[in-house]
């Protein structure tokens, strides 16, 4: 296998920083990351701590200050355009038309990124079908679920069939019962090989989909690792006790590290 073809998909930062003027700390200082093809990344890290700039500049909106980032092989300063071309965004928020259906919605995204009219409908169809909206895809988006809506917006993020997915919260405000569709949804991206990159609140949700998972803290990386590796820093537990979960490691990092 080739150098290429052995990061092809994959997110690689090293040594990013980014400071922005009148902060009495830089954004990012020094930050490495590495999502392999085909794996789910978790970012975790208390508000401040540097997500959303990090994920800013992988998606070409902010310009680092130093280090180096490629997406899908591609570096993201020296060839945005075709970063944009290899990645999907699904943001907090909807970016959706609400007095369009499903349906309409997934043919204007189509017919925008260059589809003719048969095969904006053919793609709309396909899509409609895997996020099991098929049955919905005439309603106004106004008048369905959030959950309906959320599965909505991540097919639109990858009508263009993209190698990586930066997923922004993905699961915020919806029932038990949507987030697990979600949670589906996301793992059958990843089982046609797209590799996911998502920022989450919810220690149980990095839990239930990361492979791997990177704590930011003040800008810097605080610990990476499988799940497993990093539940392994909290200790054994007794046998009576319950295995330690992420949220366990999170908060022993948080307060080893403000002792230290």
């Amino acid at each position: 296998m080739s150098s290429n073809e052995s990061t092809r998909g994959a997110i690689i930062a090293q040594g990013v920083r980014k400071s922005f003027p009148g902060a009495d700390r830089p954004a990012l200082d020094g930050v490495d990351l590495r999502v392999d093809a085909g794996r789910v990344c978790a970012l975790l890290g208390a508000n401040g701590a540097g997500k959303t700039t990090l994920v800013r500049i992988l998606t070409t909106l902010t310009r680092k200050d130093a280090g180096t980032v490629t997406m899908g092989g591609a570096d993201v300063d020296g060839d945005p355009a075709r970063v944009r071309a290899a990645i999907g965004v699904v943001g907090q928020y909807a970016a959706l038309d609400e007095v369009l259906s499903a349906r309409e919605n997934l043919e204007l995204f189509a017919r925008l990124i260059g589809l003719t009219r048969a095969n904006a409908r053919r793609r709309t169809d396909e899509l409609l079908h895997q996020a099991g909206l098929s049955e919905h895809a005439d309603r106004r988006v106004s008048g369905v679920s959030g959950g309906m809506r959320r599965r909505l917006d991540l097919v639109t993020s990858i009508i263009t069939r993209p190698s990586i997915l930066l997923i922004d919260e993905p699961t915020t405000g919806l029932d038990p019962v949507a987030r697990r569709t979600i949670w589906d949804a996301v793992r059958a991206l990843v089982s046609d090989g797209t590799t996911v990159l998502l920022t989450t609140q919810y220690l149980e949700e990095a839990d239930e989909l990361a492979d791997d998972v990177v704590i930011l803290r003040e800008g810097a990386v605080l610990a990476t690792g499988t799940p497993k590796d990093l539940k392994a820093l909290v200790g054994e537990p007794r046998m009576e006790l319950r295995e330690p979960t992420l949220e366990d490691v999170y908060l022993h990092l948080h307060e080893r590290n403000r002792v230290a």
